[in-house]
């Protein structure tokens, strides 16, 4: 049923409310007035059932996002990504920031302040050759898709700083669960993966402990902090598709040498993850977020499939 009572509920407004933002939705119903921006007219009814009050428009189109100022939401998730045509530059947060200034409830202090939280990527590191990666490594993107993130960044820390907003970042690994975002379906394909020697590391999130840990953000992130979201796993990529294949009875992926991948009907993108090797420091999240992971081992949030 569409709860839009709740008055006195802090307003969250989820802007990119697609699986991640759904499951945000289903934890914070009750505790705030939920909102979600979102360019499709076919998706309002799904939204009102979970709950949501809808808002169309479009991020590419701001002027399409006039309503956003008038309802002057006192929380902000942004899940969307940055378009795939802007360069190296978000249009995409910086059209969101212009529309958010144009209310006059998100300035301020205490409970007037609008606090934000933005989805951000750790693809901003750039290829850490397998070391730790804390939140204070210096990032050096190494793909346009990161660029743009680190422009984001950048966007809303500055926006934070001069409105006096409460801004929270998250750098996400890969995102995972045991169904729809499980690596079956890549194992059934059978596409091969790197030689131990050509390996990279990779870093995991289940969407269940995402999800948690964004509305923990929400109300726990300090002004302008940033933080590595990600679970105790420490695995190779091949590692990871080899525990994933035993779990499901299916053959372990084939291994080929980095200069075999590009003939091997490997994506463009899975590609460019396979040049990137780092190992994310999640210690800042569990000390200033609080957060006790559902799933703190990939094998456990695979499993979680199974028993739905």
């Amino acid at each position: 049923m569409n709860d839009q009572s709740g008055r006195g509920r802090p307003r969250l407004l989820i802007v990119g409310c697609g699986d991640i933002g759904m499951r945000v939705a289903a934890l914070a119903r009750g505790r705030y007035r939920l909102l979600a921006l979102t360019s499709s007219p076919q998706r309002l009814e799904s939204l009102r059932s979970a709950g949501i009050v809808p808002l169309v428009g479009n991020l590419d189109q701001p002027q399409t996002l006039w309503r956003l100022a008038q309802l002057a939401p006192q929380r902000v998730l942004m899940l969307a990504p940055p378009g795939d045509t802007s360069g190296p530059h978000d249009q995409r947060s910086r059209h969101l920031i212009s529309r958010l200034k144009q209310s006059g409830m998100l300035s301020g202090s205490g409970k007037n302040t609008l606090r934000v939280v933005y989805a951000s990527t750790s693809g901003v590191y750039g290829d850490c050759q397998g070391e730790l990666a804390p939140e204070t490594r210096p990032c050096q993107p190494q793909t346009e898709r990161a660029l743009r993130r680190c422009d984001a960044e950048r966007l809303w820390r500055r926006a934070g700083v001069q409105h006096r907003w409460r801004v929270g970042l998250l750098r996400i690994p890969g995102i995972y669960d045991g169904g729809s975002r499980s690596p079956k379906g890549r194992l059934e394909r059978g596409l091969p993966v790197l030689t131990p020697v050509d390996d990279v590391y990779t870093n995991h999130i289940h969407a269940d402990d995402l999800a948690r840990l964004c509305l923990l953000a929400l109300e726990r992130a300090a002004p302008g902090r940033v933080y590595n979201v990600c679970d105790d796993s420490t695995l190779r990529m091949g590692d990871y598709f080899d525990l994933a294949a035993d779990l499901y009875g299916l053959p372990r992926p084939v291994r080929v040498a980095r200069d075999q991948a590009l003939a091997s009907g490997l994506s463009p993108m899975m590609l460019s993850f396979m040049r990137e090797s780092r190992r994310l420091d999640n210690t800042r999240m569990k000390a200033e977020l609080g957060v006790r992971l559902r799933y703190p081992e990939v094998l456990l949030g695979l499993r979680s499939g199974e028993v739905r």
